[in-house]
């Protein structure tokens, strides 16, 4: 069972720690197979484990130094383990190249007619001079104490420069950064620097530096084509193992739609066989001109393999700049919404009236997609933008490759409109939809970098998400929650599943002490929609009693007035500065209208990537 993980070594400046950011499968757990997600962290001289890192408002639009030659005309390490069908252990993983613990040691195309560098003299070789090492210190939110953060913990990674003064890195390096500094090549002064945007699905962030002595002789990098099978990869940074800069070198192995362990997210990525170790994350690779052609990021660990690492494409950059660029933040990669089935059996084929081989069959719609105003469960998708859709759901990909269709939504960008050829009824149909970013009911990341809470009588209140499943353990979790969080679609824009995360022990709460990780649903037979509206409904209740009704027909009940006079001991006795968070003191606005829902969302919906799927016929778009 192939699994995703991402790895980043950090440290408190005293011995070695190496912390491994890991994703697996196992075959009891409620995990999907392949979902990607990051474990804390081992701090050295902390029993409170390190974190998760804060998203960054992105500032205002900016001119950039980066050139593309992309390919967009399609149409011409501790790995968690788990068990082999013979019940032998292997560790397979993909881990995030870089975070190295301290302490643990659409661009106008650019031709090169000549190397700028010589095999054997890269040492002197002036791009090396743009790789610059960053020193950043996270201070993550604490998931299950909302109203407080964890221990801060440092950590190194690479950068590089695009001009404009402006680098590039990897969100992951300076996720929840409270500070950081970067260093050039020689240098011993550290800068800080700014985070201006952060891309989660691409794993990519975006920084400034203000100084102008860092600037000083700097010549930001340029980026190259997308690389063919066998071209030569020159990987640098500041790894793991010392101080100084390291190179490595290498071939590419394979281009195609790759598993993103920080964003889960399914992007194009290039396989390589250099090494990769903690801190070359956010490290340039270079092909032999000397045109940066994408950015290490993540590498594959498991007992069968070897030097399997991954490289974020330059294609994959450039729109992450070009989003930037025309939103002055980073708005993210549109998606269809859609769950796919492929039709390779004829029969499948005749009974749905599809005369050719190609097309996929639509299974599922995500309610909030614009896609669910046009297409319907049973269409068959046999083109996108005009390119044929084969029955595997792949699309042609230069001279003689084809890639998963994936890969052409994620060339769009949101707000595009996307034509759809579909074969409905045996009809062919042209529709058009907006893509939109996908609307997640649990999600990835929390932005803003504080979780929401709200705390009524004791009764912590807060929305359900994937860092809050890690940090609580599945076990304490619950079956049934587990399974919507995995495989439940958002029925609009806005819907979290808010839980009762635990009960802080008074007076006014005898008898609810115990419940954990509970899922509440109504407040007065009012269904909630999210936290926001759950605080709404405690603040204009006017009846004499709050009546919470849980998952399972689980009934609470306080008494109103006697639950708002409690507040203020409970939070004095606990060390809580505030009953609710600040993004719940805004008014309340209901874009939403009446929500008419069961108490039961629908299981096995949504799932979050294709390698979740333990039959490969299903696709996620």
């Amino acid at each position: 069972m192939a699994a995703a993980t991402c790895c980043f070594s950090a440290g408190t400046g005293t011995g070695n720690s190496l912390s491994f950011l890991t994703s697996h499968r196992p075959s009891t757990s409620l995990r999907p197979p392949s979902s990607l997600f990051i474990p804390k962290a081992v701090h050295q001289k902390s029993s409170s484990p390190p974190p998760h890192p804060p998203s960054q408002k992105a500032g205002g639009k900016q001119n950039f130094i980066w050139r593309s030659k992309d390919e967009r005309h399609l149409a011409n390490n501790d790995g968690r383990s788990s068990k082999n069908e013979t019940g032998r252990s292997k560790s397979t993983a993909f881990k995030f190249s870089g975070l190295q613990r301290k302490g643990s040691g659409k661009g106008a195309p650019f031709e090169s007619k000549e190397p700028q560098v010589e095999t054997g003299f890269i040492e002197d070789a002036p791009f090396l001079n743009a790789v610059v090492k960053v020193f950043c210190t996270h201070t993550a939110p604490d998931y299950s104490l909302p109203w407080q953060k964890q221990r801060q913990f440092a950590s190194t990674g690479s950068a590089f420069m695009i001009g404009d003064g402006k680098l590039l890195t990897n969100a992951h390096c300076v996720e929840h950064g409270t500070q950081v500094k970067v260093k050039r090549r020689g240098d011993d002064t550290k800068y800080v620097a700014k985070v201006l945007a952060r891309g989660v699905e691409c794993d990519i962030a975006l920084l400034s530096v203000e100084s102008k002595d860092f600037w000083k002789g700097a010549e930001p990098l340029c980026f190259g084509h997308l690389p063919h099978l066998q071209d030569a990869v020159t990987v640098v940074g500041y790894p793991l193992g010392g101080d100084t800069i390291s190179v490595t070198k290498g071939v590419v192995s394979r281009v195609e739609v790759t598993s993103y362990a920080h964003g889960s997210s399914e992007l194009l990525g290039i396989q390589i066989d250099a090494a990769i170790n903690p801190g070359n994350s956010g490290g340039p690779a270079f092909n032999d001109d000397g045109e940066c052609i994408g950015v290490a990021f993540q590498v594959y660990r498991s007992d069968d393999v070897e030097n399997i690492g991954y490289v974020i494409p330059a294609m994959v950059v450039s729109h992450f700049l070009e989003d930037y660029e025309r939103n002055g933040k980073y708005s993210g990669f549109p998606c269809l919404g859609v769950l796919l089935q492929k039709l390779e059996n004829p029969a499948l084929r005749a009974c749905l009236r599809v005369p050719s081989n190609e097309g996929v069959l639509v299974r599922k719609i995500e309610p909030t997609s614009d896609v669910s105003n046009v297409v319907k469960e049973g269409d068959v998708i046999v083109s996108f933008d005009g390119v044929r859709v084969g029955c595997e759901g792949t699309v042609p990909f230069r001279s003689s490759e084809r890639i998963a269709f994936r890969y052409l939504i994620s060339q769009k960008f949101t707000g595009d409109v996307a034509e759809l050829g579909i074969i409905r009824a045996g009809e062919f149909l042209k529709v058009q939809a907006v893509l939109k970013p996908r609307v997640h009911l649990v999600p990835y990341h929390i932005e803003g970098g504080q979780p929401s809470y709200l705390i009524v009588a004791g009764l912590v209140f807060t929305p359900l998400s994937e860092p809050l499943i890690e940090e609580e353990c599945e076990d304490t979790i619950g079956l049934k929650l587990l399974i919507k969080a995995r495989y439940s679609f958002a029925k609009f824009e806005g819907e979290q599943i808010v839980i009762l995360s635990q009960v802080l022990a008074n007076e006014v709460n005898i008898g609810y002490e115990d419940l954990s990780n509970e899922q509440v649903l109504k407040l007065n037979g009012t269904r909630i929609k999210n936290i926001h509206h759950l605080a709404h409904l405690v603040d204009s209740c006017k009846d004499k009693y709050l009546v919470f009704e849980f998952e399972d027909n689980f009934l609470v009940a306080l008494e109103r007035e006697a639950a708002s006079s409690a507040s203020s001991s409970i939070l004095i006795d606990y060390g809580i500065p505030a009953e609710r968070s600040s993004d719940l003191l805004e008014p309340y606005v209901d874009s939403i209208g009446p929500y008419e829902a069961t108490d039961q969302h629908e299981f096995g919906d949504s799932p979050v990537s294709n390698s979740e799927f333990g039959y490969d016929g299903l696709l996620w778009a």
